[in-house]
């Protein structure tokens, strides 16, 4: 028990960090002081990572073996209805973007079929210009509430 009274802590006391030269000048002298030396070489110093050893390539080659299609863009055929559609109601694209609530970008996207399909931004649209840009009849004209 009397070992544990008597033992010293210094607080605040960093331990040496082992140091990193990069020229033979310092590293003569570490070796005359007597410090321990100790080399390693680097396998992959400096270059490009991707193109060390042959991994990337059977990797890549895994990659396209499991890659998903892209999702389909929007039918050119609904870009031009909604195109169409939009300068008989006389809208810009940014009048039609604010009344559906959306970007002007997305109106763009969607016109210069770029856009993935989205239901709800179509039915937003469906609404407003009153074309059909869904289903089959891509462009007829929406026809109102059905009365029974």
């Amino acid at each position: 028990m009397s070992d544990d009274w008597e033992s010293k802590t210094v607080i605040g006391f960093k331990a040496k960090a082992p140091k990193v030269t990069r020229n033979a000048s310092d590293l003569n002298a570490a070796r005359r002081s007597g410090a321990v030396v100790g080399t390693d070489k680097k396998i992959s110093a400096g270059g490009n990572k991707a193109h060390v050893g042959t991994d990337h390539q059977r990797i890549a080659k895994l990659d396209r073996e499991n890659e998903v299609a892209p999702p389909a863009k929007i039918a050119p055929t609904v870009g031009k209805a909604i195109q169409t559609a939009r300068m008989e109601k006389q809208f810009t694209q940014k009048e039609l973007a604010q009344k559906v609530n959306e970007k002007p970008s997305v109106i763009q996207d969607y016109e210069s079929s770029k856009a993935i399909p989205n239901a709800q931004i179509l039915g937003k649209l469906e609404r407003t210009l009153g074309v059909k840009l869904r289903g089959n009849d891509i462009g007829k004209k929406l026809e109102g509430p059905k009365k029974a």
